[in-house]
């Protein structure tokens, strides 16, 4: 409509002509300029965060978990410097793909590591407490997990190719977060109930003393983690739902607080409760001590591939 009554102007999509010279703010699909001290804190936090989770993935060989923070820290720092350039330009096309992209699918990186590392977590505890088997852990929630990014990168494909035109593109983003949704809240629901069993269980109580706080520190970390990731996603889903035009996307307090601090904080969260801090190799020496002279099932409690990841 904006182009028929001004030819020659183009406010949104990879032809844009608007700049804040000629349009006023109102006509950007945000109506706002992305905050820079909101979005340079993020990219510090997430900068710190990634730089913490490569040392402590050297000196603890967790390669899977670090190498999925750094990944998402990466991501994370490309995708509000893509609100920052929003700031300068709040009109440009190639900024509100990068930023859409980076940050919606955020989650999905950090997600990758803890569904993997719970698996891993089982195995070392008590394969038998759980109602699936660990590999389900590795394969079924990680499969789900790369299917949301996918679908989500081909969502945001698809809006480029249209100029954001289509309704097509930002359909598949939405099968991609509702997938991403339904993964977490199964995972979540997983995750609690092998808690639950476990630290009920005469094996879970004596491995708990043996362990100390540290057990509880990491369940604790990694059940806030996934809290918060849900709290997200169900904002971004009904967010995204109504498209790029949107109300919800217009408020950028929204934004801030349901989206970069839940995450940040979740991101941060997966930090303190770093498997490699808890699982230190004397760890797996306190456990059996404490269980040696406990007559429990399958009580023989190994690390896979050697270390705890």
């Amino acid at each position: 409509m904006l182009e028929q009554l001004f030819p020659g102007i183009v406010p949104f999509g990879p032809k844009a002509t608007c700049t804040l010279d000629i349009c006023p703010i109102e006509w950007s699909v945000y109506q706002y300029k992305p905050s820079i001290p909101a979005n340079a804190a993020f990219i510090a936090l997430f900068a710190l965060g990634g730089l913490i989770h490569a040392y402590l993935g050297l000196r603890w060989r967790t390669w899977w978990f670090s190498g999925c923070m750094v990944v998402c820290s990466i991501n994370s720092c490309i995708g509000y410097a893509g609100r920052i350039w929003l700031h300068y330009n709040p009109f440009s096309f190639d900024a509100f793909i990068m930023q859409m992209i980076c940050i919606t699918t955020d989650p999905v990186y950090y997600c990758a590591a803890v569904y993997v590392t719970l698996g891993q977590t089982i195995t070392y505890f008590s394969p038998d407490l759980s109602r699936l088997k660990p590999a389900f852990f590795y394969f079924g929630f990680l499969t789900c997990d790369i299917i949301a990014l996918a679908l989500q990168a081909a969502g945001g494909a698809l809006s480029t190719a249209s100029s954001g035109e289509s309704d097509v593109g930002v359909n598949i983003s939405l099968v991609g977060l509702a997938l991403q949704v339904a993964t977490i809240l199964a995972f979540s629901a997983f995750l609690v109930d092998f808690i639950v069993r476990y630290f009920r269980s005469p094996r879970g109580r004596h491995a708990a003393a043996a362990v100390g706080a540290r057990l509880g520190v990491f369940f604790g970390f990694m059940a806030l983690a996934m809290l918060l990731t849900v709290a997200r996603s169900v904002y971004r889903l009904v967010e995204l739902r109504e498209g790029y035009f949107g109300e919800l996307i217009k408020h950028e307090n929204l934004f801030i607080g349901l989206e970069g601090v839940l995450v940040v904080v979740a991101f941060w969260a997966l930090t303190l409760g770093h498997p490699g801090l808890v699982f230190k190799p004397s760890t797996k020496e306190r456990i059996q001590g404490s269980l040696s002279s406990q007559s429990f099932p399958n009580n023989t409690i190994r690390l896979v591939g050697g270390k705890a990841q």
